[in-house]
């Protein structure tokens, strides 16, 4: 791996040596391993080391930009003529925005010696007790176990400098037997928040439980949608949050910064200091990183914003780096008292937009919809087509759970929903 003093070497050699006007030098350096399994065994075992180091050079507006592997001088003086080259023969970029200068940064922990440290046989091990647990319900096994150590550095000519160290760990299973298949998977910065027989033991609940599905007609019906299904969903707001969209229309929020346009229960947010969840000392832009709260008690209080459009209608730029969902403490079992029936979505897939303007989503379940009766599980059932429109779910929020971490960039609460839009049915 590169380390952070051969990643200021490099970065030398660029402002020595390029003739550009600006430029925005990104290196990110990692080491990887990965073991995959499926049909009860191990199928592919790799590690090792991968850099991925980018130039994006300017003479005024016009702009070009090139990509090594390495920081060795060949490497960078190839860099160096390849993107200035490109610039040179470019056309003007209408949107160019000088480099960022000198910033302070927050200080960060992303980093885990526990998972730094895991070794291939700590992976084998995990693995081998999947296969176990499945061979013992006469099923079959496949997934994903991985862990990563990255180290990030971006320089400007306008004199920014960052750095930052990251580490995950990543397990995914699936299990399948016959017509019944269900899956988890978690991602951590430390692995010391990972706990294999916990997630063995949510497998088999969700694999128990779907035995013999039985039809059920779509129709709207309360919903526990469950942290995982949350996150498959939710993280849209990613890409329809946008300033710059809602100003030229093309989204449901237009003229709504500022206003109630969520639910009251319903808060979203970026996070420096929440444990378990990463969080970047800067953007890729070269801003500092802050807490931000993007919608609050259904208030949107900030949309994301790039650095161009942030200076042309003069407000500061904003961009996304992890989500927090703010939870409550109403468990599975209280929300199912809640009302005389409904379903339990363990993930959603095939999210696409239908009206972009409107806001109107569709998608489907898997890995298993249950169906309750008088706060109990009665059954499972077919996957569903639903039809929904994510901010309008907000105003319909019965219940919240406590909020937990799905992914290194994401932690969100179960939450339960009234009236859930299902219009269809699927085999799949």
């Amino acid at each position: 791996m590169i380390d952070k003093t051969a990643m200021q070497k490099a970065a030398e050699y660029i402002k020595k040596h390029s003739t550009a006007q600006d430029w925005t030098f990104n290196i990110s350096s990692s080491n990887a391993t990965r073991t995959r399994f499926a049909q009860n065994g191990i199928t592919q075992h790799i590690s090792g080391d991968a850099n991925g180091i980018s130039l994006k050079v300017s003479f005024g507006a016009k702009t070009g930009s090139a990509s090594v592997n390495n920081t060795n001088e060949d490497g960078l003086e190839y860099l160096i003529k390849t993107a200035e080259a490109i610039a040179q023969r470019n056309q003007p970029d209408p949107e160019f925005m000088a480099t960022e200068g000198v910033h302070e940064l927050q200080k960060v922990n992303n980093y885990s010696e526990a998972t730094e440290n895991l070794t291939p046989k700590n992976l084998v091990d995990i693995v081998e007790k999947c296969v176990k647990n499945a061979v013992n319900k006469g099923a079959k096994a496949s997934g994903m176990t991985e862990k990563d150590t990255v180290h990030t550095a971006m320089f400007t000519k306008n004199g920014f400098e960052g750095f930052y160290d990251n580490t995950s760990f990543s397990h995914s299973m699936t299990m399948k037997k016959g017509g019944v298949e269900t899956k988890i998977s978690r991602s951590m910065l430390d692995y010391n928040d990972f706990d294999i027989n916990k997630i063995i033991d949510q497998l088999n609940v969700q694999f128990d439980s779907l035995s013999d599905p039985e039809p059920i007609e779509p129709g709207k019906i309360p919903v526990i949608l469950r942290p995982a299904a949350v996150a498959d969903w939710f993280v849209y707001l990613f890409w329809m949050l946008d300033r710059r969209n809602a100003d030229e229309g093309l989204t449901p929020f237009t003229d709504q910064l500022g206003k109630k346009f969520f639910g009251d229960k319903f808060s979203l947010k970026s996070v420096m200091n929440e444990p378990g969840l990463m969080a970047p000392p800067f953007t890729g832009e070269g801003i500092p990183a802050t807490n931000i709260d993007w919608i609050k008690n259904g208030v949107i209080n900030n949309m994301f914003t790039t650095r161009y459009y942030a200076n042309k209608i003069g407000v500061k730029p904003t961009s996304p780096y992890n989500v927090l969902i703010e939870g409550g403490d109403a468990t599975e079992a209280e929300m199912m008292k809640m009302v005389p029936r409904g379903v339990i979505l363990n993930k959603m897939w095939y999210i696409r937009n239908i009206d972009r303007k409107a806001g109107t989503q569709t998608g489907l379940t898997r890995d298993g919809v249950l169906y309750f009766e008088d706060g109990k599980i009665v059954k499972s059932v077919n996957n569903f087509r639903w039809n929904e429109i994510l901010h309008d779910v907000t105003r319909r929020i019965i219940a919240k759970g406590p909020s937990v971490l799905i992914d290194t960039w994401c932690k969100v609460p179960t939450l339960m929903i009234d009236d859930f839009n299902f219009v269809d049915t699927t085999s799949f």
